[in-house]
Parts: structure tokens; sequence; C-alpha cells
């Protein structure tokens, strides 16, 4: 049975990337109270979160407050509910709320067909304003911190180097 969160009141919601620069694996960490759940999740969909959160923060009044940085910290051990696949984006303006919904990845059987009575994971949560922020702010630091890009290129450098494209 897939695991199932609605929380309405978020202590943290984070995001980390542990492994070396080449080969991290990427996570998602919300946290309410005693509750803790984390997800593991691609780059891009990191990305993507702090991409649209940003664009709807664009359009609404600059939040008072943001959470300290002890708040982005993931809580170990690491251990993922599920792997992520579509992602639900949105704003509550009744409760002045950003929407963000997890689900796991699709379950695929051995025809390649969707597994529609498989019971994914879900997880859905609000977060204040000031949140959002501070999540999109510590997802750019997290994301930019692994490999470097090819002044030539912009594709990542590995530390043996790659194959440049431009370079040939």
């Amino acid at each position: 049975m897939g695991v199932f969160y609605q929380l309405d009141d978020v202590d943290a919601f984070t995001t980390a990337a542990l492994g070396r620069p080449g080969a991290r694996v990427f996570y998602l960490q919300v946290r309410q109270g005693e509750i803790r759940v984390t997800v593991k999740c691609e780059k891009q969909q990191v990305s993507a979160i702090a991409e649209y959160l940003r664009k709807v923060m664009n359009d609404l009044p600059s939040p008072n407050t943001k959470p300290l940085p002890t708040t982005f910290e993931i809580h170990e051990p690491v251990e993922p509910a599920f792997v992520l696949g579509a992602i639900g984006l949105g704003y509550d303006r009744d409760t002045d709320r950003l929407l963000i919904q997890l689900e796991e990845v699709a379950v695929v059987d051995e025809n390649g067909e969707l597994d529609e009575d498989a019971d994914r994971g879900h997880i859905r949560l609000l977060l204040q304003r000031g949140q959002a922020l501070a999540f999109c702010e510590h997802t750019e630091v997290v994301v930019n911190a692994g490999r470097p890009a090819c002044m030539f290129c912009g594709h990542p450098l590995d530390p043996d180097g790659h194959p440049c494209p431009k370079m040939n």
C-alpha cells in the first residue's frame, strides 16, 4: 500500500543531493511535527519545482519571513518513501499557501502497460510564501553545487574531463 500524507502546516520543505558530483542522488524532504517523509527524485524535478514556485511568487506580495537556514538540512536516516513521478503545483488563495503534490512514479506491468490498480504514494503539502522562497533559494545552491560546466560547450565536466563537442 502506498503512503499518503496531507500536510497543511509544514515545518520544513527542503532538498539535498547526496554523493559526489556526477553521481549525486537528489531527495526532497518534508517535515511537520514528528512526521518526516523523504522522496527520491531527479535534479530536473527539484529545479522544476523551484522554477514554478518562483513564477507564482512573482505574482504575489513578498513574504514577510523566511525559515531559518537550519530547516534546510535533510534529517537522517534518508529512507525514501518512494521515487518521485508526477508533480502537481498550485496556489490556494483562500489560505495564501502554495500547493505541492508529489506522486510516486507510475508502475508499469510486464507488458509495458500502466498498472492502474497500483496503489502509489502521494504527498500533498501546503507551504507559506516564505517557506517557498527559502526552498527556491536553497534549491539553487544545491543544484549549482554539482559539476562545473565546460566553458566551451556548457556540458558538465567530470573529474577526468569529458569529450567536448566544440573542441574536436
